[in-house]
Order: C-alpha cells, then sequence, then structure tokens
C-alpha cells in the first residue's frame, strides 16, 4: 500500500452518521475534504449522508456483486475486492459480447471474519458498502470506531445493504430499489449518461418481461430457498421481498409458496425448512440458491439427482415434473438482473425468445453510447 497516495486523497466530509448509533456529524459540508482536497462534487447515500469528492474515484471496493456490477455496467474498472468473490458470478458476462470481469487477483474481504487492516492493503478511492452491514453483521471484528479510522485514513463509505429486507438493524433508514441504487453510483462515477442508457434498455427490457406474465391465475407458485450440497434436506427459506436480490421473480409475478404458510424468512430467523415442510407446501416450482456457478447440467447431476433419490423428496410435484432449478443470485446488477431475468422467465413461463439486445449492452458497457 503506498502512504503517500493515500494520504494525497483523503477526501471525505459528509452529514449523517455512517452507521447505526452515530448521531449526525457537527456543521455542514464545506468546499474542502479533510486533507485539504477542494470538494467538486457531493452524492448522498442513505445511511452515510452527504459524501463530498475532489474528483472522480479510480480504484474502489465494492460490498457484493450488486454493486460490482453496477460499477462495471458505469464503465469501470472491477473493483479492489468484494465480500465473497465466489458469490459475484462474473460467468453472466458471457451473455455479453465483448464484456469480461477477471476476478483472479480480487480481494475476498469476509474471511471467516472481517479484518479491518484489509481495507488498508485494498486501498480504494471509495468503499461502496453500507458501513452498517459491517458493524452489525461483523460487530466483534468491525467495530463503529474501526469505520471512522477508515474513512478518516482511506476513503469514505457509500452503500446501501439493498439486496435484503430481511434485516432488523436496515429499518432506520431507507432502502433504495435496483436503479435507484445504481443512479447514485452513477453520480459517483460521474457516469449519468451510462446510468441513462441503461434506463432505456431496462424500460425496453420491463415491456418486454410484461408481455410474457400470463395472468394470475396462471401464475406458478414457487418456493426460493438455499440448498447446501452436502445437507440436502434442510434448507434456508426465501420469503420474496422488496430486495433486489427478488427483483426478477417479482418482475415475472410469480407467487410465493411460502408466503401463506408457517415459515420465517432466513434473514430474519436463520429459520431451516425439511422435506416434509415443502410436501405439506408442495410448491409447483423449487429455486434453489447457491449453485449459480453449476451449470444447468451440473445442478441437475447434483442436487436434483439427489432429490429424485430420497423417498420424501421424490414425492414433491415440484420433483416429479422436472420444476427445480437453479434460483438465481443474492446480489445482482443492472446486467446480471437482464440475464437472469431472462433465465428465470425459460424456467418458469417456457419462453424462449431473448428479453433484451445484448449488443446494446455491450456498446454501453464499453462507451458506445
Amino acid at each position: 500500500m503506498s502512504n503517500e497516495r493515500s494520504v494525497t486523497r483523503r477526501n471525505v466530509l459528509r452529514t449523517g452518521g455512517a452507521v447505526a448509533g452515530v448521531g449526525a456529524m457537527a456543521g455542514c459540508l464545506d468546499s474542502l475534504g479533510s486533507s485539504g482536497n477542494e470538494i467538486e462534487y457531493t452524492v448522498s447515500m442513505p445511511p452515510v449522508g452527504e459524501v463530498g469528492f475532489p474528483g472522480v474515484p479510480e480504484t474502489w471496493v465494492a460490498n457484493n456483486g450488486s454493486w460490482a456490477d453496477m460499477g462495471i455496467a458505469l464503465g469501470q474498472d472491477p473493483p479492489e475486492g468484494v465480500w465473497l468473490p465466489s458469490r459475484y458470478h462474473t460467468q453472466y458476462y458471457d451473455e455479453i459480447p465483448d464484456v469480461s470481469v477477471d476476478k483472479s487477483g480480487m480481494t475476498r474481504i469476509s474471511d471467516d471474519g472481517v479484518d479491518p487492516e484489509t481495507f488498508y492493503e485494498m486501498d480504494g478511492d471509495v468503499h461502496v458498502i453500507d458501513p452498517n452491514f459491517l458493524t452489525n453483521r461483523f460487530g466483534d471484528d468491525v467495530s463503529e470506531s474501526d469505520i471512522e479510522d477508515i474513512e478518516n485514513d482511506i476513503a469514505p463509505f457509500f452503500g446501501n445493504s439493498i439486496f435484503s429486507t430481511g434485516y432488523p438493524w436496515h429499518e432506520d433508514y431507507e432502502y433504495l430499489s435496483l436503479y435507484e441504487a445504481f443512479g447514485k453510483l452513477a453520480e459517483v462515477f460521474q457516469e449519468t449518461e451510462r446510468y441513462e442508457a441503461f434506463g432505456e434498455v431496462h424500460d425496453e427490457f420491463q415491456s418486454n418481461v410484461e408481455e410474457i406474465v400470463p395472468s394470475e391465475e396462471e401464475r406458478p407458485e414457487v418456493a426460493i430457498m438455499w440448498a447446501v450440497e452436502s445437507d440436502m434436506g434442510s434448507f434456508s427459506p426465501y420469503l420474496i421481498g422488496e430486495g433486489t436480490s427478488f427483483k426478477q421473480w417479482r418482475d415475472l409475478g410469480v407467487k410465493d409458496a411460502f408466503a401463506n404458510a408457517d415459515v420465517r424468512d432466513f434473514h430474519s430467523t436463520r429459520g431451516k425448512v425439511d422435506y416434509e415442510t415443502l410436501l405439506e407446501i408442495d410448491p409447483e416450482i423449487i429455486l434453489f440458491r447457491g449453485h449459480e456457478s453449476k451449470t444447468a447440467e451440473e445442478f441437475q447431476d447434483t442436487i436434483v439427482s439427489q432429490m429424485e433419490d430420497d423417498d420424501t423428496a421424490r414425492e414433491l410435484m415440484a420433483v416429479q415434473n422436472g420444476d427445480v432449478y437453479r434460483g438465481g443470485p443474492l446480489y445482482q446488477g443492472p446486467i446480471t438482473n437482464l440475464v437472469v431475468t431472462e433465465r428465470a422467465a425459460k424456467q418458469v413461463y417456457g419462453v424462449e425468445e431473448e428479453l433484451f439486445d445484448r449488443q446494446r449492452v455491450a456498446d454501453i458497457v464499453n462507451g458506445d453510447f
């Protein structure tokens, strides 16, 4: 890490506290950052408030694949690190010509906990991370004072945990939709034209999706769960909520098989369901998260084959009808949302045609818009 480069980049002044329990900072945002650099522009983000930037960040750190994908969509280099690189599914870019991401050198922020020193090693110009995620999920590792030190010594935090609405510590500040969050990151990177171009693609895509969604009585009930290959028979249930990780299922209008059952969301309770519970509900379609790195064939040969060999699981309607699929990622940005929504449309409605213009997406990413 270059200390000289780090010192010249100290740039954060903001109004509002970064983490739960931290009150609003005294005073207001003025024209100078903490190292004396003149602030060129500011961008607001709940919960961190108004963040000032003396220039466009050149390097950055992303909380997860949602934000990493937004950065790629905005023409940025990949982030220096993400929470879990294994859950940043860059294989989705294989669907888009002339777009690829090499994550081989990407730092894994979480390694059986979080070491604040990792942020000093990455030395990014901005941390696109909700600081409340760090202090509430891993409070034994990262304290509020650690957050303040990282901001003072390295760069600001600028993020919001948008992928799930199941965390109680997020109830005190606003959630953002995928495109609301995308727009704010576009302001940080001064790439609003790219953002607007993606908005046009998304609007057209949404129109195409609406055309293939059947009437409500014809829409299937789906059960979304996290499955571990070595422990099939015990699953983490996810109720379809407002978080960005459920965007494709909301847009496709599917019914949540868990909504009227005595099942609570995993994010809130860390609860589990088993085959017996699933058989009582008997969802039409079963969607398993946690297997996005597998091809459809690999998923069939590992996860589905185990269910077909289980005396209880094979009684499930979804197993009998061949309607057990990969359920999509926890984290999705504007590019990956297009890919996984189109795949989901094929899974639940048998749609075969392409629902978005892949070359148009590639052109925007590569600056031809």
